[in-house]
């Protein structure tokens, strides 16, 4: 998580993190060295980008599964186009890692 909090702040960033220690990174190729407090105040935002990640990876994959239903040759119906759009809005309003893992998938029909 030290390393995306630093990639957040500096994308080019060359460093190395020594057993995952906030106190143990070494600044590589000249890198201004950004403050452990600035590093530490990015960690929430890496929680819930991860956070999201993953639900997004799940919801996609539920998406992926009835993906074959939406073709040309097949009627869709309501009920799968209100799951389907479920699935879509899962992520709206989510600002948080509680509201994330708070998170109830809709139900299959």
């Amino acid at each position: 998580m030290i390393e995306r909090a630093i990639l957040k702040i500096n994308p080019d960033a060359k460093f190395s993190v020594n057993a995952n220690d906030i106190k143990q990174i070494t600044w590589l190729e000249g890198t201004t060295p950004i403050g452990q407090s600035d590093i530490e105040a990015q960690l929430d935002a890496v929680q819930l980008d991860m956070a999201l990640e993953e639900l997004r990876r799940k919801r996609n994959k539920l998406l992926a599964e009835t993906d074959y239903l939406a073709l040309s040759d097949l009627t869709m119906s309501d009920e799968m186009k209100t799951y389907r759009q479920n699935l879509r809005d899962l992520t709206n309003g989510l600002d948080t890692v509680e509201k994330v893992n708070a998170v109830t998938f809709p139900t299959k029909p």
